[in-house]
């Protein structure tokens, strides 16, 4: 007579692991919130079902992951709507359900069934979810987790094309200058991406609002904050030198607007803003077909910007020949402007 006094589990299927967890999910609400014990209860539960799905997705370290398991799994999240409340319920959920959650978002933006990325999908035809990732960098809690989901979906043009025509784009203007160090760093690289990720798609944003954004941007350029006025130079440098912006560029360097925050800058108490700034500047002197005003103001203000720029250097211990010839190329030009 044999016993057997260990039960073996069965694996769970992708379905029941979707239906566990948005059950799980399901069980934070409102109601439970006000009796502690059930609420924690129900974060363990979520937490036991976040590293269910992980496995699932990503393998347990000795087997890799079964890729129909995992197609089906991307679609029954979808399906069941998982994805809306795994965004929804972030605020709430604990700190190792986060982690798990963050490390299993990009698998599920990025897995095909057919051809499809599904919780793309998902996600555009339920866009306010991407607002609510963005409102949430004004929880420190759980901000840099939102920063890390954004990301990810700006991957994607479609996601990345929405913020940028949603309202919810200028609020990270404000979030990059939050008090907050990571949170506005974090902020910083998001804003980042959702600018030079996409280059024809940036293009044609900044056809169409060109004047509302650089009002915005140059609050950046010019704040007291030495950490926003650095970022936002090597952010600018970096999308106006892109190709698909070089209509941009064209008009950017025709304004005396934008060339006067570049010459307010190039006064910086900070050398790394300073050489930012100059790499900048340079374009509006160099430009053959310098308007009029830009020319009024570069011949006005000669004397105080050759000085500027003489004793403008690389930083300590390194030499940089081409800078060098850049500057005195500069110098000359400021000097033949009459």
């Amino acid at each position: 007579m044999s016993f057997s006094f260990f039960k073996i589990l069965r694996p769970k299927t992708p379905q029941e692991v979707a239906k566990s967890l948005k059950d799980s999910l399901v069980a934070l609400d409102t109601k439970t919130v006000v009796e502690v014990k059930a609420l924690e209860k129900a974060l363990e539960e979520v937490e036991k079902n976040f590293v269910t799905m992980k496995c699932m997705l990503s393998g347990d370290g000795e087997s890799e992951p079964n890729m129909d398991q995992v197609s089906q799994l991307v679609e029954e999240v979808c399906k069941e709507d998982v994805v809306a409340l795994l965004i929804h319920k972030l605020p709430i959920l604990g700190w190792e359900a986060r982690k798990n959650l963050v490390q299993c978002w990009s698998i599920l933006l990025k897995h095909k069934v057919d051809y499809k990325y599904c919780c793309v999908e998902y996600i555009e035809q339920h866009s306010e979810l991407l607002d609510f990732l963005v409102v949430c960098y004004d929880n420190r809690e759980i901000a840099l987790n939102c920063g890390i989901m954004l990301r990810e979906c700006f991957k994607f043009p479609t996601l990345a094309e929405y913020i940028l025509e949603s309202p919810s784009f200028e609020l990270f203007f404000k979030f990059v200058e939050l008090p907050n160090f990571d949170v506005a760093s974090d902020a910083f690289s998001t804003f980042k991406d959702l600018l030079t990720k996409h280059g024809k798609l940036v293009a044609e944003f900044l056809e169409a609002h060109y004047d509302e954004f650089f009002d915005l941007y140059d609050k950046l350029l010019t704040s007291s904050n030495y950490v926003t006025r650095r970022q936002s130079l090597k952010i600018l440098s970096e999308f106006l030198l892109e190709a698909p912006n070089s209509h941009i560029m064209k008009r950017y360097i025709q304004e005396v607007r934008h060339m006067k925050v570049m010459m307010t800058l190039l006064r910086d108490a900070s050398k790394n803003v300073q050489l930012s700034a100059f790499h900048i500047f340079k374009v509006f002197v160099a430009n053959p077909n310098k308007p009029r005003d830009i020319k009024i103001i570069l011949a006005k203000n000669q004397e105080k910007l050759l000085e500027l720029l003489h004793n403008l250097s690389p930083a300590k211990g390194s030499e940089d020949e081409q800078f060098e010839e850049e500057k005195e190329l500069i110098i000359q030009e400021i000097e033949s402007i009459r």
